[in-house]
């Protein structure tokens, strides 16, 4: 998927870098993540409208950290530099950057100290989100500060002649709530280019490099019922027709009722569902470190997918339903891992089919809209993220099937009362995770000894930062009798409170 002239975002290794194109293309303006080593050349000759430089998690003075090359300051392209990328400019810039008194981290108020077509419409006294322990420590030549926050004094600086900007703290989070229009403004105001794109126009295309990629062969798509598996397929049979065999695998580890619930939504599809419960459980026995257990259930989809050959001796092309947020968060070349997701960093090296992706750029809104114009359910458009590892990574500790009777049952509650409460719409995910520990409670007079459960209820844009849900009492009340009234074995539920950052939406 290209266009002509794409802001391109290089990359510093921060985990938010998808999340600064996802806010560019909030502003209808197209764009690529391209390493921050990219030579000036090359980006020279993508022509790009704007150029942004991500955040990083590197200290700019650790040995071996990203530097950026001089020269990308001298193309003449509108450059934003964004916390480590504002700090790598002032250091190409022969501008002080220090290890600030104070690390800053999370939310602080904005103080602006003049006008600026950058900051325009910020209001003084606005949060944004901090998250840094180098800063720079003087304007570079030719810039002037336009603001700054209680411990941070080039909060935002511009050299308007030259069209560099830059900012320390995080614009692309939704913790800075004008960060969206200090996008906005660079990309309209500042860099002039027209807000005229949308994710849903390219159908064509996308349908097109489907096509091309399978060639003459067949094609699996890995379905599970989740919407960007039936986004995926849906752009799949567009491209394939009979050409293109769903399957769908048991793993053991789906929610209560899932599988039939995948078939009644998939009866157009040539649909087949694979039984591997026993393998995947087998795999797994022993296993309690949550990155063995992604790659191991990554590792048995794969394996599970090759056995249907045998099924499907044409199909040389397996079609995922890979997403954004899914690729970052497994890492990449200047990335830290957060998570492997089982269908990225969780896959083996020797997979026998040649993979087809066509959401891989895409987050979950776009993806949402997507499905929208493929003239997909709404109730499967909206329907809530669950991940590909499924409820082995919502029981910590081993996976048995006594612990996941316990979390299905205790989740198929939590998600009822969220449908019952009129909130699935409005909470990104909801769910129940299984404590490897045990607390002392007293039922029926008697003293227990059971497992806790906590339930995790989030509202997020596009799963890259959420917040906790702030429940009813009542509803956290009637889930709370529920599940320890239903769920043997479980004494204790508790409600978490974390935010992402610094927690992650799973706990595994």
């Amino acid at each position: 998927m290209t266009t002509e002239h794409p802001v391109l975002v290089l990359d510093f290794g921060a985990q938010y870098n998808q999340l600064i194109a996802r806010r560019v293309r909030e502003a209808h303006v197209f764009c690529e993540v391209i390493p921050y080593d990219t030579s000036p050349a090359v980006i020279r000759a993508r022509a790009p409208s704007a150029l942004v430089l991500s955040g990083g998690p590197d200290s700019v003075y650790l040995p071996g950290a990203p530097r950026l090359d001089p020269a990308i300051l001298e193309l003449g392209v509108p450059v934003l530099g964004i916390c480590y990328g504002f700090q790598a400019m002032a250091l190409a810039l022969h501008a002080p950057v220090e290890r600030a008194p104070l690390r800053e981290y999370g939310k602080r108020q904005l103080h602006v100290r003049e006008p600026s077509d950058l900051l325009d419409g910020v209001p003084d006294g606005d949060q944004v989100w901090m998250s840094h322990g180098d800063r720079v420590n003087g304007a570079p030549a030719g810039f002037r500060i336009v603001a700054e926050t209680e411990d941070c004094p080039v909060a935002a600086a511009c050299d308007d002649e030259r069209r560099l900007y830059g900012v320390q703290f995080h614009p692309e989070v939704v913790h800075t709530p004008s960060g969206q229009r200090v996008f906005s403004n660079f990309l309209e105001r500042l860099a002039g280019i027209k807000p005229d794109w949308n994710p849903v126009a390219d159908i064509d295309a996308r349908t097109v490099e489907i096509r091309d990629a399978v060639g003459d062969d067949e094609a699996i798509i890995a379905l599970s019922g989740g919407v960007d598996s039936a986004v995926a397929a849906a752009l799949a049979a567009r491209a394939l027709g009979g050409r293109l065999h769903a399957i769908l695998v048991d793993h053991g580890l789906m929610r209560a009722g899932e599988v039939e619930e995948v078939r009644r939504a998939f009866t157009h599809l040539d649909l087949t569902v694979l039984e591997e419960a026993p393998v995947f459980l087998a795999a797994l026995a022993g296993v309690t470190d949550p990155e063995t257990k992604r790659k191991i259930i990554g590792r048995e989809f794969i394996r599970a997918f090759e056995r249907a050959l045998t099924l499907f001796p044409r199909a040389q092309v397996l079609v995922q339903g890979t997403v954004y947020p899914d690729v970052i968060e497994s890492g990449g070349r200047d990335g830290r891992t957060i998570k492997s997701h089982h269908n990225v960093g969780g896959l083996p090296d020797d997979v026998k089919f040649r993979l087809v992706e066509p959401l891989r750029w895409l987050f979950k809104d776009e993806v949402r809209e997507l499905g929208s114009a493929l003239g997909l359910p709404e109730a499967l458009v909206w329907r809530q993220p669950f991940p590909g590892p499924g409820l082995a990574i919502r029981i910590i500790g081993e996976v048995t099937e006594d612990k996941l009777a316990m979390v299905r049952t205790a989740d198929s509650i939590v998600r009822e009362e969220i449908r019952r409460a009129g909130l699935e719409r409005s909470i990104w995910q909801a769910f129940a995770v299984l404590l490897d520990v045990r607390a002392v409670g007293v039922m029926g007079d008697e003293r227990t000894y059971g497992h806790p459960i906590v339930v995790r209820a989030v509202e997020s844009r596009d799963g890259m930062t959420a917040d906790w849900a702030a429940l009813d009492r009542t509803v956290l009340d009637r889930i709370q009798a529920r599940i320890i009234g239903a769920v043997p074995g479980v004494n204790r539920v508790v409600y978490d409170v974390t935010s992402k950052p610094p927690g992650t939406i799973e706990w595994e």
